[in-house]
Parts: structure tokens; sequence; C-alpha cells
């Protein structure tokens, strides 16, 4: 492979220090074997510059927080290989988050408020008892609920979404992925007419305008646009039911 000299222009802003405007600055640095973006962050941040702000915990694709726009796209840093991007490579935040610095955003704030407005817990008057047996479950059933669970929360999907960038409250793929998960569970004794209540409006489930941005973009290759038909279903079958209150 014959090696590059890479130019990474990447955005710089510090919330603490607002008296510096925010700017993208430009680096240089060698390409190496099998270096990803996240191994070349690293490179710089200890090599060229120590302030340099950005995620990551686990290395492998699996925690989310390494989540940007690389080259306008929203992508995990950890999984994309420089050999696939240009010479110039264009670093920024995800938009829609909180920004603490740089490349760093507060994706946690954010999907908390979406479990919490989802209800994302099983809702059953069945008391839990620590020394019964488990409750079983057909295994096409859970692997439905595997599937949706697979999310990594790195908020790709929301960064790619047209309307969560429009509208703060909008739940997103995230947040109807959690919907689904949850109708599909026998074990949440929710009734759709009661989830109807809680995203069956414009800011839940009809505020997705279908572009499936999302679908196209989330590195666990969610099959988002089928989780969305499936919560849009049973919203719509709820709400031609009249038992709801919208």
């Amino acid at each position: 492979m014959e090696q590059r000299t890479l130019t990474f222009s990447i955005f710089r802003y510090n919330p603490a220090t607002p008296e510096i405007k925010p700017r993208m600055q430009e680096f240089q640095l060698d390409e190496t074997p099998n270096m990803t973006v996240f191994i070349a962050l690293n490179r710089l941040r200890e090599e060229q510059d120590p302030s340099l702000m950005f995620d990551f915990v686990c290395r492998a694709a699996i925690c989310g927080s390494c989540a940007m726009l690389i080259n306008g796209r929203p992508q995990l840093a950890c999984k994309t290989l420089i050999a696939d991007l240009p010479d110039h490579i264009t670093l920024m935040p995800l938009p829609v988050f909180k920004l603490v610095g740089d490349l760093s955003v507060d994706t946690g704030t954010w999907f908390r408020g979406m479990c919490e407005t989802t209800e994302a817990w099983i809702h059953t008057e069945v008391k839990f008892n620590a020394k019964g047996e488990e409750e079983r479950m057909d295994n096409a059933i859970a692997l439905d609920i595997y599937e949706a669970e697979r999310c990594i929360e790195c908020g790709c999907c929301i960064a790619s979404c047209a309307t969560a960038n429009i509208r703060a409250d909008f739940l997103g793929a995230a947040g109807l992925n959690r919907v689904a998960r949850f109708l599909i569970d026998p074990r949440d004794q929710r009734t759709p007419a009661q989830i109807f209540e809680v995203v069956g409006t414009d800011e839940g489930v009809f505020g997705c305008i279908g572009l499936m941005a999302c679908d196209d973009l989330c590195p666990m290759q969610i099959p988002l646009q089928t989780q969305l038909a499936l919560v849009r279903r049973k919203m719509m079958a709820a709400a031609l039911s009249c038992k709801c209150k919208h």
C-alpha cells in the first residue's frame, strides 16, 4: 500500500472557553496499514495536540461512543477505515446532541430522556420471583427482541434524521426502535392504545418523513425501516379503534 499523507480538518470548540470562536483546524498525519479514524485521532492527540476532545470506550464498535460526522456522514470512528477515505478528511461532531467540546457530544442525556418518554421498561402486574423459573419465550420472538436490542445508542440515526435536526422533541429511529422492542415483548402488558398515548404524535411515530437515512447509516445494520413500519402499523390500528385520546 502506498503511504499517503492525510489532511484532517477537525471542528474545534470548547464551550468552557466561549471567547475562542468555533473553527476548523487542520492536521497532517502519515497513513499506516489498517488505520481507522479512531487510531488517527489518538495519534493526533498523543503526537500533536493533547487538547483534542473526542469520545471512545470500547474501540470495537460496541459502545457507540466514537460516533461523529466523517466527511459529512454519521459513522463510528473505530469502524471507519482510513483506506476507504480520501486524502482530505473532515471531522465534525454529531448534530442534535449537546456539544461537550470538539468532536465530543452528550448522547447520554438524550437517550435517557428518550427512555423516560417512551417508558422503556417492562410494564407488568406480575411480581418478580427471584426463586421462580425464568419465563419461557418463543425463539422467534426472542430473536426479534434481540434484533432491536442490538442498538448501541451511538446516535448516528438521530444525527442523520431530518426531523430530529429540525425539532428537538422528536424520538427518532432509536426511540421508535425501542418502542418496537416492547411491542414485540409478550411480557409487557401495555396495550397498543396505551403506547399510542406515548408515541402516537408528530413527536413520535408520525413525525418521520420517510427519508430513511437512519436505516442506511445504522452501523449495526438494524432494520430500522422495518421497526418503524411495525410501530406505525400498530399505532394506526390503535387510532382507528377509537380508544386513544389524540
